[in-house]
């Protein structure tokens, strides 16, 4: 017997399978899907490797099978996958099925993941009623002291590390505690529980409205029928979409059957996760980034285990190893975020669609501003729609003015914050209500330029120019990661005549201090959550604590359901408006009405503020009206004359490297030979050119964009084109299809 195996490696020469033979003492056990070791190259070096075809033959095998791991095995469907995710999105087989594998079980990693591991566990050694009187007794002075012993009042027996991150102190301070006999450690095995700190008290299924429960009843009908089908929830901000998502997983966990939950943002995951703790108690798996790598292995394994019924995460949980899936949710579909910008570039929705026809079972969709690409689908009768036109607790859409930033200045206002926005936090701050302020730029100047020469400071990696950070006092890259300490004197002309401009979340923070010093805030950038649980650390402040501002980017619009915010400014409206992408104007108006519909989403009537330079927008105009119908018609117009997506693809073949000529060289090869292989009739080539931004991290970038239809004939001529451009040099080639990002 023998086998065809990829093996676990990106290398693009090794994009393609090697047969090996199977010892007797495996014959029985073997399938497709296997995991195993086998020997390679000159060395014979143990290299890991996935069995995709078992055969009675073989001209090519002269080596064994050296050994094989069941336990790291995956599904023959998921091989299936893998396979034509990496024709679709151009790249190596094994590259797709990392992502369908549990954290923490490369080669590398393995010795250790198959040991129990065991850490440090904190137990208290004295009393509450000690604790209480040492600390009466001013015996015991730390705030952080007393903060960590009333926790283990509570938490007794909690891992060592969550300790750390949950009370926020060193291990120099947990070792005083010991070496006073307040405490003490076991090592015991370590049960890594991302819900540790999750207090929640349950909740009830709420009676849904007649909209509501067409929804639901339509699409329980599916889970029952095991019948496959694609729904679009359209609702308004606030309009129940949620109670519908908790009220199918709870239809289908009745049936015996598992859902899986996708949300478009981490900072999200806390919200969803406390509403379905509160409903499903541990029934729940989580899985995003911010989890560690040993906290994702235990969620994969609870999945895999079948001890989780419902998988809650970001993109990449659609691959999420669940068994008797009845339903797959994803929530805001119109995000960005559920397409990767990564290898492999593959869009969550077609991985849904796909397992979800496998699994005879339907996909939900919802939004609130559904992507119009869906929405065309929707009018067509490609997907059921469900139309949610009232929010769930009767509360009104906020009241929603523009501001001209034109006429701002002629009044002499040259702050970021309007008269009419000053006005509203004014009146908020009065009434104790809350405020969120919205600006899609971090950091505190967005480019620094000298007034001699005009030239500005750009990335010495990057065609980018670098952003002050001023509480760090550093000059930031945000594509490479470049820093360097802020500039004196210009590097081009020697002059010390620097000017700092642009706006920054950090730069709003400041103004909004010295407009309202006695005013609480909050910041939400990446520059604030890259530590673990902050984005939930954030939010909870912000909500319990009753800060009165929150400042952020794009994180913090959506999905969040805050009861005391009537007012929300979206600062500079422009911002997403002026990006170089044809999905600008629809991203523009997305943002503004959610961002929108986190104000009066209680009792108050909100209240929204948008300011911009292009006040007769009309991706402007039609989020202030919260009117997407009437933005989908115009919208659907222009791409209609202009061949774009939903009636084209954009597929972006990228160049990048070192070596410029030879960038410009392999582009120009590769444009004739698809030139000569394409449907003139039905697709459309553009010369090669370099991209928007033409360096990132010291490589040269050139593209060439093709408008057509991604079917197999013109996936192939791309194949073909590039094939007979073999690189043998650094420069490398990725395709795009519908990238998020045309840079």
């Amino acid at each position: 017997m023998f086998v065809e195996v990829i093996l676990n490696n990106n290398a693009k020469e090794l994009n393609r399978v090697f047969d090996y033979e199977i010892p007797k003492e495996f014959e029985k056990k073997v399938v497709v899907g296997c995991r195993v070791l086998v020997p390679f190259g000159k060395t014979d070096k143990l290299e890991d490797a996935f069995v995709i075809t078992v055969k009675d033959k073989s001209e090519f095998a002269n080596k064994f099978v050296a050994k094989m791991i069941p336990e790291l095995s995956i599904e023959e469907e998921r091989i299936n996958l893998a396979k034509l995710m990496a024709y679709k999105y151009f790249c190596n087989i094994s590259d797709c099925i990392k992502l369908m594998l549990p954290p923490g079980t490369s080669s590398k990693e393995r010795n250790s993941w198959e040991k129990e591991k065991k850490g440090k566990f904190v137990y208290l050694k004295i009393s509450s009623k000690e604790i209480e009187e040492l600390i009466s007794k001013n015996k015991i002075k730390s705030e952080k002291h007393i903060r960590v012993l009333k926790f283990l009042k509570q938490n007794n027996g909690i891992y060592i590390l969550d300790l750390e991150t949950i009370t926020n102190v060193s291990k120099s301070i947990l070792n005083t505690l010991e070496k006073k006999g307040y405490i003490e450690y076991i090592e015991e095995q370590i049960r890594r529980n991302p819900f540790i700190n999750k207090k929640v008290q349950k909740d009830k299924p709420k009676k849904l409205t007649s909209e509501q429960g067409k929804a639901y009843n339509d699409i329980s009908s599916c889970i029952e029928k095991n019948e496959f089908k694609i729904n679009l929830i359209y609702g308004i901000t606030g309009s129940g979409k949620t109670e519908i998502y908790l009220q199918l997983i709870e239809k289908a966990l009745e049936l015996g059957k598992t859902a899986i939950m996708l949300v478009p943002e981490i900072s999200l995951t806390p919200q969803i996760l406390e509403r379905f703790l509160a409903r499903f108690d541990d029934k729940i798996a989580i899985l995003h980034s911010k989890l560690s790598s040993g906290e994702r292995f235990d969620e994969w394994q609870k999945i895999s285990q079948g001890k989780a019924k419902i998988v809650i995460g970001a993109r990449s949980a659609i691959f999420a190893p669940i068994k008797k899936l009845g339903i797959v949710i994803i929530d805001e579909e119109h995000d960005s975020s559920y397409k990767s910008e990564m290898t492999p570039r593959y869009n969550s929705k077609d991985i849904a669609k796909y397992i979800c026809e496998k699994a005879n079972c339907p996909l939900v969709l919802g939004s609130a501003t559904p992507d119009l690409s869906t929405y065309q689908k929707a009018l067509e009768n490609k997907i059921k729609i469900f139309k949610l036109t009232k929010r769930a607790n009767n509360s009104c859409l906020p009241k929603v003015e523009i501001v001209d930033l034109r006429k701002e200045l002629a009044y002499g206002n040259i702050s970021m914050i309007s008269l009419k926005l000053q006005e509203g936090i004014i009146e908020n701050l009065k009434n104790k209500k809350q405020t969120i302020l919205f600006l899609n730029r971090r950091g505190y100047s967005t480019f620094v330029m000298c007034k001699n020469c005009g030239q500005p400071v750009k990335c010495p990696n990057c065609s980018i120019s670098l952003t002050y950070h001023k509480y760090e006092n550093k000059l930031k890259c945000h594509y490479c990661g470049f820093e360097n300490k802020v500039l004196k004197v210009c590097p081009n002309c020697g002059s010390d005549n620097i000017q700092y401009s642009g706006t920054g979340t950090q730069k709003l923070e400041e103004e909004i201090h010295n407009f309202f010093p006695t005013a609480t805030t909050i910041r939400m950038d990446l520059d604030t959550v890259s530590k673990k649980n902050s984005h939930e650390n954030i939010l909870n402040k912000f909500k319990n604590e009753h800060i009165d501002i929150l400042i952020g980017t794009q994180m913090i619009v959506k999905g969040h359901h805050f009861p005391d915010v009537t007012l929300v400014g979206a600062v500079l409206a422009d911002s997403l408006l002026n990006i170089e992408d044809y999905k600008a104007v629809e991203r523009t108006f997305q943002t503004l009405v959610q961002v929108a519909g986190r104000a009066g989403r209680e009792d108050n009537r909100g209240k929204v503020i948008i300011q911009t330079y292009n006040p007769e927008h009309y991706g402007i105009t039609y989020s202030a009206k919260q009117d997407y119908e009437l933005f989908y018609k115009t919208e659907i117009d222009f791409r209609k004359k202009l061949k774009y997506p939903p009636f084209c693809d954009i597929i972006v073949v990228r160049f990048i490297g070192s070596n410029i000529d030879e960038i410009k060289k392999i582009s120009d090869n590769v444009f004739k030979k698809l030139n000569s292989l394409v449907n003139k009739n039905t697709t459309y080539i553009y010369k090669p050119c370099a991209s928007p931004i033409d360096k990132i991290n010291r490589k040269y970038r050139y593209r060439i964009i093709i408008k057509g239809k991604a079917g197999t004939k013109l996936l192939n001529c791309i194949y073909k084109a590039i094939d007979e451009n073999k690189i043998k040099n650094k420069t490398s080639i990725n395709v795009d299809i519908n990238p998020n990002n045309m840079t």
